[in-house]
């Protein structure tokens, strides 16, 4: 049987991932709103779901893909026929990041590409790591990630590959993950590119500003 395709969420947490120490290259809440944004693109694309001008998403289509991840996100959505009202996705990826991101961890270790680890912090406080498993499917995603960005490198006008490719880089501007990837002064022309995305794909929006929220809440703003 042939191994089902990498989902856009689980795509964007190994993008996100330390193979080695097992944790995410972000703070692992923006990392959590990233998914959530990252499923909602995959039900958009499915036809499972609409958004309006005020960013409120309604259930289109309440049928399971059969995909354990995106099911388990459309699942929490409100769905029309039960009285369910819309709800911003700016709010929505705030509440359902953790549960999104548990889906993803899951189904990365049935795949075999991360090992769930169980630890505790001076020698109390359970928490769990997950580094590479058997599967490499880390390197393969950070080499989808790099091959997108290689034409807008060469050339500021040249538009990245596909929507997948540019919600990817969306995601990682989104959750200051692209720091990370694209450190360093010589990337700041990109940086700022990738920013713009984020605010143009409304799923990245979405997760961006969730992470603004956490970040003003943070500063005292709010």
């Amino acid at each position: 049987m042939t191994e089902a395709p990498l989902t856009l969420p689980e795509e964007l947490l190994l993008l996100a991932h330390d193979p080695v120490r097992g944790r995410p290259l972000t703070i692992p809440g923006y990392l959590r709103y990233g998914l959530a944004g990252a499923a909602l693109a995959e039900l958009e694309a499915t036809g499972r779901i609409a958004v309006d001008r005020s960013d409120r998403i309604t259930v289109a289509n309440p049928l399971p893909l059969g995909d354990p991840i995106l099911d388990g996100a459309l699942a929490t959505l409100p769905a029309p026929a039960k009285g369910g009202r819309a709800i911003r996705a700016h709010r929505w990826v705030r509440q359902a990041g953790r549960p999104v991101q548990e889906l993803c961890l899951r189904r990365l270790e049935e795949r075999g590409a991360l090992r769930r680890e169980p630890r505790r912090a001076l020698g109390l406080f359970p928490y769990e790591r997950f580094p590479a498993g058997a599967t490499d499917l880390t390197g393969p995603a950070r080499a989808r990630f790099k091959a997108a960005l290689d034409a807008p490198l060469a050339d500021r006008r040249a538009p990245l590959p596909d929507q997948r490719a540019r919600l990817l880089a969306a995601y990682a501007s989104a959750i200051d993950l692209d720091s990370k990837l694209l450190p360093g002064g010589r990337f700041r022309p990109l940086r700022r590119d990738l920013r713009r995305l984020a605010k143009e794909e409304w799923t990245a929006n979405a997760a961006f500003r969730a992470v603004q929220h956490d970040k003003s809440a943070a500063g005292g703003g709010g």
